[in-house]
């Protein structure tokens, strides 16, 4: 399985950029997901995979591009909630371009990595990256979409844009 996730930047990042896994750019998480992928069988193989994902959730992410949200309150995530984050204030196109992303990628075949935080259960959110962080009131833009690999190459120390809607 091939572990690829859709986020709205708030920082600037360029298609075919990479980053290390522990200082990702300020982003909202959309949909985490795993695809299957035959990188040395069939011809295409990542690429063709990665170029379905893009084609199939296209009209929703150009769609929701320019959506205005605001920051919310922080938070602490994760199990212990120990992982500081501000969540996002709750936002109708936030949410319809979730579930139409989570809807795409499922009817791919792709098994969505964290099913409980979905749908009504979604809860956006950025983490806190050092001392880069939103704060209550920002107003930030969805105008920085993109289709991430969490692990190009097979190495989980890197992530890498395979993909950039912007506005």
């Amino acid at each position: 399985m091939w572990n690829l996730i859709l986020v709205a930047f708030l920082e600037p990042v360029a298609l075919g950029g990479e980053f290390p896994s522990g200082r990702w750019p300020l982003h909202i998480t959309l949909v985490k997901f795993d695809v299957g992928s035959s990188p040395g069988g069939e011809a295409g193989g990542r690429d063709e995979v990665a170029a379905r994902v893009v084609a199939s959730v296209d009209g929703a992410v150009k769609t929701a591009l320019g959506t205005r949200l605001t920051i919310g309150d922080e938070a602490g995530f994760g199990l212990r909630q120990l992982v500081p984050v501000n969540v996002v204030e709750p936002h109708p196109r936030l949410q319809a371009l979730h579930e139409s992303l989570l809807r795409e990628v499922q009817n791919l075949g792709a098994v969505v990595s964290t099913p409980a935080y979905t749908l009504q259960n979604y809860r956006p959110h950025v983490s806190h990256q050092g001392d880069s962080r939103p704060h209550r009131g920002d107003a930030v833009v969805l105008d920085r979409v993109a289709l991430v690999d969490m692990a190009p190459d097979g190495d989980r120390r890197i992530r890498r844009v395979l993909e950039l809607w912007t506005n």
